[in-house]
């Protein structure tokens, strides 16, 4: 299970990353805490509670790549062909059937429905963006340098002395 939950986070986030958040990880940053602040919040329900949150995490990023890729076409164990749009509750049905709780997929959609609709629909309808990434969070980012280009140059360091004195060869890209 764990593993499964380290790909879905691996694609989806790194997706996430790449694509609606480049430039953006203050704004990535963002949605992360948002949707681990509005787990806990939704898993003190009694109805919804759930001790361990990971999955739900998972599920959240799932739902808001699949709401940013409506059209992708996704191959669910090369039976299916769906589009994106569908995949979270797809990936439910196929939980449930499996024997996992729904609990923990429920509370991922929901907390990734309440990040796109506060960030996404409801700035589209005319409203305002009630979640905007606050001033510390960019502030953070630009101080510790995250996502910033390296300072990465074509030819290595030369040091002098040393145990090693190796030759090193590019190999092509």
């Amino acid at each position: 299970m764990l593993c499964v939950i380290d790909f879905c986070r691996a694609r989806y986030g790194v997706q996430l990353e790449n694509g609606p958040f480049q430039r953006r990880i203050a704004d990535f940053l963002w949605m992360m805490i948002f949707g681990a602040l509005s787990l806990l919040v939704l898993s003190a329900i009694p109805f919804f509670r759930s001790y361990i949150l990971g999955v739900s995490l998972v599920f959240m990023l799932l739902y808001v790549w699949s709401r940013e890729h409506p059209d992708a076409t996704i191959n669910i164990y090369s039976l299916l062909s769906l589009k994106a749009f569908y995949l979270p509750w797809a990936r439910l049905c196929l939980d449930v059937i499996f024997g996992s709780p729904i609990v923990p997929d429920l509370l991922g959609i929901i907390a990734g429905h309440l990040y796109y609709f506060l960030t996404v629909l409801h700035p589209m309808a005319g409203g305002k963006n009630i979640l905007k990434t606050p001033i510390l969070i960019q502030n953070l980012v630009a101080r510790w340098r995250i996502g910033a280009p390296g300072n990465y140059s074509s030819q290595p360091e030369r040091t002098s002395g040393g145990a090693f004195r190796g030759r090193s060869y590019r190999l092509a890209r």
